[in-house]
């Protein structure tokens, strides 16, 4: 829970004397703070790259205010905040108390009685804020922290005043998209309704453990928000007593839904104290927490060596000289984006228990010297922080004069660093969604809208590693370009690929659900080269360009299915299209977000078999499967076929025929493979995907020889064969490949 002060953090803020980090994200850092007199604080921060931007203070400065609003009663109580020091800070209670993801995690769901316990007492919160005209827009089960005396709601990083649309671009959609209401999620005006109908979605997630509207891609969520009925086995599995009125705050209809009124005294029953409520799992929990504060806190992190400013002290204020020399010397592109879009879709996971964040900043990277682990496993090359909470993304690889790199997109930031030794050559926060970039391997393209004007796409185009600004910047008439409605999906041969939508921003909501395009741009004359109308492009998750044909995975709004399609990449026209079936709860097998694994002849895929599918006419040319085990997603390399099956690990099989030719023998320590992650293949070992790590898995003796602990999700090997890069939600690291 408390991770300790980095090198460059402050020794203290204003009168509070830094304790350690409680967390670090995109948007700022919080710490845990003692003030002179000795009380303990969570401090906020705000990063200096945002503190420069006026619109992000105003948000700062309603933050602070909706905190106050809220009161110590239902949220964290504000002891002190200068929203107008060079780097604004907030200090408030440290709540004692986990957030309620983290509780139902550690209970399971929440038994009835807790469940309106916590109802009563989140319905009386927003029947707080309500009543001075302010809404939350972002409640969620991670923004709740769990203490002995009831549910406290935090980070109003989104709340505003109802009816005040200033701080939010028309047509924009702000909040977490599992929890919007649907008018939230239309870019419409989110009411006190709405934060009822997100407060029912928090129940149903208490009492199941299920999202309301299920998980996927956030846009599949909205859909599902907008237009289709909550996740059926979610509904079955509530308590039959607060099905009605739980299906009744879920109503599309904002004027359908019960008022806070009512869901107190439909959910309160009136006995005992809120802790004679809690399971005992959770009141653990809270306790836990009341004694971490007062142990002992990490030690400062010694300063990276060959660090030039390592004789520098910490200096005791917001921001280290480092940061402001770095701030100094190039400029940040698109302050604008972080005034509007970059808060588009973004909630606030990045916030931590008593107003915390949970994801570590990135800091300057250096090269880790920690030995090799005691099983074998090697040292990473380098290692640094990373905030991704989407991850959704695998790093872009690119190479330029002096070298290739790695892009990362990160939680509205995207990231290019030198694949040798981890260091940042640039960055620009003009990233909101990830799906905003992709790169042909010598260039990276940034999708924008205009603010103002006719519609159109914007095209931003960067070099691989000294991009001061953008290189060049191509225009698409009459597409809306902006982070919910263009997606760029893959970049080849000259051409950039992506599904946009057409019209702009004073479209109707109706309108923007129509209109949906897959099109192709000609980088070198910046001309459209061809379009094709796809009502369901929005839902291309993936996209490849082999032997001519653009290949792409589109999910489906319910993941019974996913569609392969392949294009002539020069004229768009459809050459095949293949819908693969999905058994139930196997979606998280789609082949989403890794890489499609494709050679000269074959896509191939996982799922409930593993399939060889022909490029040159959609049909299956194999399938190989063994009872009803699934297959995660797969690598081709060197005529053979890598992926983990079931929990039994990994197989290869022929890429010609589907032959099972080897299989991971049984390893010597429990593992829990991840079927949703590439594996990848080296001279030495195949590179197995398990819960907390890499496994390496020996191609002679086909055992697990160690594995290399980290929260990669996403793995590519750089050009030169010898570094896997790994991205994960809070590092970026790469390991020698062997």
């Amino acid at each position: 829970m408390l991770s300790p002060l980095t090198h460059d953090d402050p020794s203290a803020i204003a009168a509070y004397r830094l304790l350690a980090r409680l967390g670090s994200g995109g948007m700022g850092t919080v710490y845990l703070a003692r003030s002179p007199g000795g009380r303990t604080v969570a401090l906020k921060t705000v990063h200096a790259r945002l503190a420069a931007d006026p619109a992000f203070r105003s948000r700062f400065r309603l933050e602070t205010d909706a905190a106050r609003i809220i009161g110590d009663r239902h949220g964290a109580a504000v002891f002190d905040a200068d929203p107008l020091a060079e780097t604004p800070w907030l200090a408030t209670e440290y709540v004692l108390g986990p957030p309620l993801d983290e509780a139902v995690a550690l209970a399971g769901p929440l038994p009835e009685p807790t469940v309106r316990a916590v109802g009563a007492a989140l319905a009386g919160a927003l029947r707080q804020l309500h009543s001075s005209d302010v809404v939350h827009r972002d409640l969620k089960p991670s923004n709740i922290l769990v203490t002995a005396h009831g549910p406290k709601v935090i980070d109003f990083g989104i709340a505003r005043a109802a009816g005040d649309e200033r701080l939010t671009s028309t047509g924009a959609a702000a909040g977490t998209p599992a929890y919007m209401s649907p008018e939230q999620a239309s870019g419409q005006e989110h009411t006190a309704a709405g934060d009822v109908f997100a407060l029912a979605g928090v129940l149903v997630f208490a009492a199941t453990g299920r999202p309301p509207f299920g998980t996927g891609a956030a846009a599949d969520l909205l859909y599902r928000v907008r237009y289709a009925d909550p996740d059926p086995e979610a509904l079955s599995a509530l308590p039959p007593s607060l099905l009605p009125l739980l299906t009744a705050c879920l109503a599309k209809d904002p004027a359908a839904r019960p008022a806070t009124d009512t869901l107190i005294a439909e959910l309160h029953d009136g006995h005992g104290e809120f802790a004679d409520h809690l399971p005992p799992a959770v009141l653990t929990a809270v306790a836990r927490r009341a004694t971490d504060v007062w142990h002992p806190h990490p030690p400062r992190l010694a300063t990276p060596e060959g660090d030039p400013y390592a004789t520098l002290p910490p200096r005791p204020s917001g921001t280290s000289r480092r940061r402001l020399l770095t701030l100094g010397g190039g400029a940040v592109l698109g302050s604008a984006a972080v005034a509007g879009g970059a808060w588009s879709l973004l909630s606030s996971d990045d916030e931590a228990p008593g107003g915390g964040a949970s994801g570590p900043s990135s800091g300057p990277s250096a090269p880790v010297t920690t030995p090799t682990a005691s099983d074998g496993a090697p040292a990473p090359l380098w290692r640094t922080d990373a905030s991704d909470r989407d991850q959704i993304v695998t790093p872009f690889l690119a190479t330029g004069p002096g070298g290739d790199v790695a892009g990362f997109v990160e939680t509205a930031m995207f990231r290019v660093r030198d694949v040798k030794t981890g260091k940042e050559l640039w960055q620009t926060n003009s990233v909101a969604r990830p799906r905003q970039v992709t790169s042909d391997g010598t260039r990276f393209y940034i999708s924008q809208g205009g603010v103002e004007g006719p519609s159109v796409l914007q095209i931003e185009t960067y070099a691989a590693r000294e991009p001061k600004q953008a290189v060049r910047r191509i225009d698409v008439p009459g597409f809306d370009g902006s982070t919910l409605y263009t997606h760029l999906l893959t970049a080849s041969d000259g051409m950039l690929y992506a599904a946009s939508q057409r019209g702009g921003r004073d479209d109707s909501v109706d309108e923007k659900e129509k209109g949906w395009h897959l099109l192709a741009v000609d980088l070198r004359t910046g001309k459209e080269a061809w379009r094709v109308a796809d009502d369901d492009a929005d839902r291309i998750q993936l996209a490849v360009v082999r032997s001519g044909r653009l290949i792409t995975i589109t999910s489906k709004v319910f993941p019974d299915a996913y569609v392969v399609e392949a294009r002539n990449a020069r004229t768009g026209a459809r050459l095949w299209r293949r819908s693969v079936p999905m058994p139930e709860n196997s979606g998280e097998r789609m082949p989403y977000p890794g890489e499609l694994a494709t050679d000269a002849t074959h896509v191939y895929l996982g799922g409930s078999r593993l399939r060889a599918v022909r490029l040159s006419d959609g049909g299956v040319a194999w399938e190989h499967r063994e009872g009803r085990l699934f297959y995660g997603l797969p690598v081709v390399a060197g005529g053979l076929v890598y992926a983990t099956e079931g929990d039994r690990g990994l197989i290869a099989v022929s890429a010609d025929k589907g032959a099972r030719r080897w299989q991971e023998a049984p390893a010597a320590r429990a593992l829990t493979p991840l079927l949703a992650v590439v594996p990848v293949v080296g001279e030495k070992y195949v590179y197995a995907p398990v819960r907390g790590g890499l496994s390496a898995v020996d191609l002679q003796t086909r055992r697990s020889a160690w594995v290399f602990s980290t929260d990669a999700t996403r793995y590519v090997v750089d050009r030169s064969g010898k570094r896997i890069i790994g991205a994960g939600e809070t590092t970026a690291v790469a390991i020698p490949l062997a």
